[in-house]
């Protein structure tokens, strides 16, 4: 049996995926969080093998949540499913740990095939999600001479979104509106030639 957590918010795709994993055979459903919080509270790799996890939670996002999981329990593995299928959301998964990441709109019996092959040592993908991963691959690789440089703003922006940051509270700390930091993170990403937080975060830190 391959036990299964879920990690969802919304009461009814919770209830509803904790419905079709214990319907299913070979599948049972160990236990339903509606906040990373509570999840990160009960799990271990002895209770569980595979978790679903939601990515717009309420508190702790499941960005964070997958990378606090994984370093606590390195058995368990975790495929995101979510809404999200922006850059952003994708790199942040994967870089923090989970193994795979499948959008809500999945057939039923394509996710429980998904869980069972993560489960095996998979790392089943959404195929919109794959095609952007192996794009990211694909793309020939830029010195430091192509990138324009950045301004201090800029640079300052960069810093903290490599720290964590969310976009508010970036806006908070220096003082300007969230469009301000949203027009200057989209011109930092120009610059670096990049298309998401988590790969200008890579690129950063490989310069620090």
């Amino acid at each position: 049996m391959i036990r299964v957590a879920i990690v969802e918010d919304r009461v009814e795709v919770r209830q509803g995926l904790g419905y079709l994993i214990d319907a299913s055979e070979g599948f049972v459903c160990v236990g339903t969080y509606e906040d990373a919080e509570s999840a990160l509270a009960v799990l271990s790799g002895e209770n569980v093998d595979v978790v679903l996890m939601d990515i717009g939670l309420p508190g702790m996002l499941g960005t964070e949540a997958v990378k606090r999981l994984r370093a606590d329990h390195p058995s368990i593995q975790v495929m995101m499913l979510t809404v999200y299928e922006d850059d952003d959301h994708v790199f942040a998964s994967l870089q923090n740990g989970a193994s795979g990441y499948v959008l809500k709109t999945t057939p039923p019996a394509e996710l429980l095939d998904a869980i069972t092959r993560i489960h095996a040592g998979g790392s089943p993908m959404s195929s919109g999600i794959a095609r952007r991963v192996v794009e990211t691959f694909h793309r020939a690789p830029l010195t430091e001479a192509d990138e324009e440089p950045l301004t201090e703003r800029e640079e300052e922006i960069l810093d903290l979104l490599a720290q964590g940051y969310r976009y508010r509270e970036i806006a908070e700390q220096l003082f300007i509106s969230i469009d301000t930091v949203r027009t200057h993170i989209r011109h930092i990403y120009e610059k670096m030639h990049v298309r998401s937080r988590a790969e200008a975060t890579l690129k950063y830190l490989g310069k620090a």
